[in-house]
């Protein structure tokens, strides 16, 4: 039976009242299935995919069962991620708005427990957490379940995957046991099934099982790829990608995160980290900010960006293939949800087609292969982007907007003597020089075709032509083989027909540490350009910029002359010098002062030991009264260190007057 409305789901009249004010009209089949069973009170389990609509499905009768005079918590909605239960937090208060005096409380780890003990001694009717945090209330008694009549278990494979089944178990367990329980799920392993089975009174199955198991809304498309070429693909899809507005880029790391998004900046775009270990402020900033349309990119990590829904995300980029299919699914998810539509990009290396070929296979879709795009097609689009904006600039403004600016322009043609196509060139210029409409060549190479070949062809094999045999040659008589020394090397092999030189090695970099930060004003781009233009340093050159409040990193080619950093030093940035600083090594050392001619330095007199004509050398260290040898034969000259007459054992330095031994008494 197919349900038309939320109206025949049994909704009173205020949630009725935020769904139209939301926008929902149609509820969806996992939600026309959910609710009604929710609704009557029976336990449930339910089976769909992500971005399907599980949310309301059970948020909406949480709140239609809620009882608002007591400030109690009544629901409790365990998530895997901290996103997600932010996420579903908001979805609750967005469903409540014509609900006066409701209270959700979202608690998670990495915020401070004292917000949310204020929050819990207050009262909420919901909770939605995470597990630990969740144990973390229970265990200091500062979260009571006496009153819990709804547990919702949302995304349990998940919480599977991430090892919080014991935790999940040990707060079911001290709940009350004649309380309603959801748990819902994108597939059902064994495990889950177990909690199902011992946690779940006769509970009522609905499973939406679809034809396949992503978005069918969502362009799904491969890129075969090098690992040293992506970034320089990414930064030409991101030029050439139409309808493009905001993009999540996923990586392995959180390493990976910070080091990408910081490349990003640097070459112009407004692109962030998101990353399980950030601080939650911190996150929930990003997120923001993504929202708001104040960052373009989001470069994050699987946890990290597990529940993001965000209308801006247009594109889904996986920067590194996923480990399995489900984190695939999940990645592009975060697009073409609710009803849009969306754009997924893989990046795969040669040895990954067997990953490609599995995600085909669960997601019962083709992947289709697409090239890199060549320079002209970026000189293109930048071309038509920039049309598109002088067009909209010149509906937008009246006449007596352009009347100051026509005198300009006449102004500047009489005092140039030029004319009124070579004054808009000369402003188109200045307009697009931090842009160019025509890239430098030297800084958009033509790409390889084979790094860029797709990795599986429709057209059948040409056939192998068959190969002369080559003759027979005698042992004696073979030929020797090239020394070592006439073998060019790979670098300066020359490229086959239709290939590509093959690039240069990389050059080494070092990290500095720069006094100029955020707070101060300044941005990457800013930075870049200071030290290109003081330093000159290619921009190529320039590494990533990472900006903080007050300081920042930035990586530069490593072994840079004495002279080039110190002038670095007093760079100025937003009127604050860099003070580069490297981190991780020493500052490299003033260069040697220049040796003056040996006549500008005067003959060093002989030191008393030096060898003396007939004589032997002193020893080294000798004090200056030790006997010096003398010819044979000669007698040398009572020295005033000569052997004074008395016994041999006299007592050096004894006064003259000293008492003599009686055996030196005078008769």
């Amino acid at each position: 039976m197919t349900v038309d409305t939320f109206a025949a789901l049994g909704l009173p009249a205020p949630l009725l009242s935020a769904l139209a004010d939301v926008g929902y009209e149609t509820p969806s089949p996992i939600q026309a299935g959910c609710i009604p069973v929710l609704i009557a009170g029976h336990d449930l389990l339910g089976e769909a995919q992500t971005g399907t609509g599980k949310t309301a499905a059970f948020a909406l009768p949480i709140l239609a069962r809620l009882d608002l005079s007591k400030k109690a918590p009544q629901a409790l909605v365990l998530c895997p991620t901290r996103e997600l239960a932010i996420q579903v937090a908001e979805a609750f208060q967005r469903y409540a708005t014509h609900m006066p005096g409701f209270h959700v409380l979202p608690v998670y780890g990495g915020q401070s427990l004292l917000p949310q003990l204020r929050q819990l001694s207050r009262g909420a009717h919901v909770i939605v957490g995470t597990p630990g945090r969740v144990m973390d209330h229970l265990e200091r008694k500062s979260l009571s379940l006496e009153s819990l009549t709804t547990l919702v278990l949302d995304e349990a494979d998940e919480m599977l995957r991430m090892g919080f089944l014991e935790d999940v178990e040990w707060i079911l367990e001290h709940t009350p046991p004649e309380r309603q329980t959801a748990l819902f799920s994108a597939t059902l392993p064994p495990p889950i099934q177990r909690v199902a089975r011992k946690h779940l009174r006769n509970p009522r199955e609905v499973r939406i099982r679809s034809a396949t198991t992503t978005v069918a809304k969502v362009r799904q498309r491969y890129w075969l790829v090098r690992g040293i070429d992506k970034l320089d693909a990414l930064t030409r899809m991101l030029e050439v990608e139409e309808s493009l507005d905001a993009t999540l880029v996923f990586v392995r790391t959180r390493t990976a995160t910070t080091e990408l998004a910081g490349k990003l900046e640097a070459r112009g775009y407004a692109a962030a980290a998101l990353s399980g270990e950030m601080a939650q402020p911190l996150r929930e900033r990003v997120i923001d900010q993504l929202k708001s349309g104040a960052l373009d990119i989001v470069v994050a990590t699987d946890v990290a960006a597990r529940g993001i829904d965000v209308a801006r995300i247009s594109h889904v980029i996986n920067y590194d293939i996923p480990y399995d299919t489900e984190a695939y699914v999940h990645r592009i998810g975060r697009t073409g949800r609710a009803g849009r539509t969306g754009d997924a990009i893989l990046f795969v290396a040669p040895r990954e087609q067997r990953m490609l070929r599995a995600i085909e296979a669960a997601t019962r879709q083709r992947i289709e292969p697409i090239g890199l795009p060549t320079r002209e097609a970026v000189a293109g689009r930048r071309l038509s982007q920039f049309t598109a904006m002088v067009g909209e600039a010149l509906k937008g403004l009246d006449a007596e907007n352009l009347a100051f600016f026509r005198e300009v322009a006449r102004g500047l043609q009489k005092s140039h003597d030029r004319g009124a196509s070579e004054i808009a060139a000369a402003l188109a210029f200045l307009a697009q020089r931090e842009r160019p409409l025509q890239p430098d060549p030297a800084e958009w190479p033509e790409p390889s075709q084979e790094a860029y070949r797709p990795a599986r062809s429709e057209a059948a094999p040409a056939p192998r032509p068959a190969r002369e045999e080559a003759p027979k040659r005698e042992r004696l008589g073979r030929p020797k083989p090239a020394p070592e020394a006439s073998v060019p090397t790979p670098a300066a092999r020359p490229a086959p027909p239709g290939r590509s030189a093959r690039p240069g090695p990389t050059p080494a970099s070092q990290l500095y540490r720069i006094d100029v930060g955020r707070a101060h004003g300044a941005t990457a781009r800013d930075v870049v350009g200071a030290i290109a233009n003081e330093g000159g340093i290619e921009g190529r050159l320039i590494g990533a910029v990472r900006l903080e409040e007050e300081s920042g990193t930035v990586e530069l080619p490593e072994n840079l002359p004495y002279r080039i950093l110190e002038k670095l030093q007093e760079t100025r940035v937003r009127k604050r010098p860099l003070k580069l600083t490297a981190v991780g090594g020493a500052r490299p050392a003033a260069p040697p002062r220049e040796k003056r001619p040996d006549a500008a330095y005067p003959k060093r007199i002989a030191p008393a030991y030096a060898k003396r004509d007939g004589s032997a050398p002193l020893k080294r260290g000798a004090p200056p009264y030790a006997r010096r040898a003398s010819p044979a034969g000669a007698k040398p000259e009572g020295p005033a260190h000569a052997k004074r007459e008395g016994p041999a054992h006299a007592k050096r330095g004894a006064p003259a007057d000293a008492k003599r031994g009686k055996w030196q008494r005078k008769p």
